[in-house]
């Protein structure tokens, strides 16, 4: 593939639920520990050549404690930054035109705790009906991807005819996607999340980035703060091997194990994770169709749940890195980001890039 074409297809309590994710963290079973290293060695086909690369960092959240270990390489300049629209923690690292290779590698920990929100509360707080605040605003705005008028927007209108709750909104919203949307196994990556082509095509295949972004279009046109969550898996899933998995150590190569979530906004209660995504990859991996007790079982779970086997890195969606990029905005930032020059590595392909990243499992 054309590098410099890449990028182009490319009134509840709520301190009690802010503060028992964290109490939680340091004895609940549901407590997790990774190691995560990244190992970056930046290729082209010319012997002398600059290099400039962006990557996502896990953000810090009662259910995912981050902690920064280990930073080396032979960078001529390095940066952590937050300076976009979505505050995403990047790292930049530049590298001047030379022969050198151009390397970086990065450690870091992190604990992960299983991440619910009771149903009961929800319920209770979507009842009250309370304003949307202002800082969550921003998650109701369409984007290039992510239209909220049009099929999306008929659609929406569709699924919440005669529904003034909130959360029966959501409902009804998930309950369609759930069921219309499959794994697309030839889908490159995570697939681009273009939720206007989906609707407008009436093609609902694609992976983890398209089924929530078609999710999170409609719940922004019904009125429903929400967003993406780009991350990535860190190991065995407790729940089934289509959801993660490591060796009996619990090491894994996770390099091509990025994956995109969901979360919506309820006032009153805050940002309750989902993932429509991983119902139909369980539906692939294991041959199983949408009715079966096992995908009915996921589905109930994820509406209101995360499995913290994964980590989040951030909310983007077509947005400009800082420092700017030669091309911009970028679609999603879920993957490493570089360019030479002003051509744009493939981030799908880890081995060309080249990158690798490995998750250990503390136990």
């Amino acid at each position: 593939m054309n590098r410099r074409n890449f990028i182009k297809n490319s009134t509840i309590c709520l301190s009690t639920l802010s503060l028992s994710p964290s109490i939680l963290l340091a004895d609940n079973p549901n407590t997790r520990k990774f190691k995560i290293s990244y190992d970056f060695d930046i290729k082209s086909d010319e012997k002398n050549f600059p290099a400039k690369l962006w990557n996502p960092l896990p953000y810090n959240a009662p259910y995912q404690k981050v902690k920064f270990l280990n930073f080396k390489g032979n960078y001529n300049n390095f940066d952590i930054n937050e300076k976009n629209i979505y505050d995403a923690k990047t790292l930049f690292a530049k590298w001047d035109k030379s022969s050198m290779k151009k390397l970086l590698h990065i450690d870091l920990e992190v604990e992960t705790i299983y991440r619910t929100v009771k149903l009961n509360l929800i319920k209770m707080a979507s009842k009250e009906n309370l304003p949307i605040p202002k800082n969550e605003q921003l998650y109701l705005k369409p984007t290039s991807h992510i239209p909220t008028n049009g099929k999306i927007k008929a659609k929406a209108n569709e699924l919440t005819s005669g529904i003034t709750d909130r959360f029966k909104k959501v409902e009804a919203i998930y309950d369609w996607v759930t069921e219309v949307t499959f794994r697309d196994p030839s889908v490159i990556g995570c697939g681009i999340g273009d939720a206007g082509k989906m609707m407008r095509s009436g093609y609902f295949g694609g992976k983890c980035t398209d089924i929530s972004s078609l999710y999170v279009a409609l719940l922004r046109a019904a009125g429903i703060p929400s967003r993406e969550v780009f991350g990535i898996r860190l190991g065995k899933s407790n729940f089934s091997k289509a959801l993660g998995k490591s060796d009996k150590n619990g090491f894994a190569n996770i390099s091509t194990w990025q994956h995109c979530r969901a979360e919506y906004f309820i006032p009153g209660i805050g940002w309750i994770p989902s993932d429509p995504a991983d119902i139909t990859k369980l539906e692939l991996v294991e041959n199983l169709k949408y009715h079966d007790k096992k995908v009915q079982k996921l589905k109930r779970k994820y509406i209101n749940s995360w499995e913290m086997n994964w980590i989040g890195f951030n909310h983007g969606r077509d947005f400009i890195l800082y420092p700017k990029p030669e091309q911009y905005p970028i679609n999603m930032f879920g993957y490493p980001y570089g360019e030479i020059k002003d051509e744009v590595l493939n981030y799908y392909l880890p081995k060309s890039f080249s990158y690798k990243i490995t998750s250990q499992e503390i136990f």
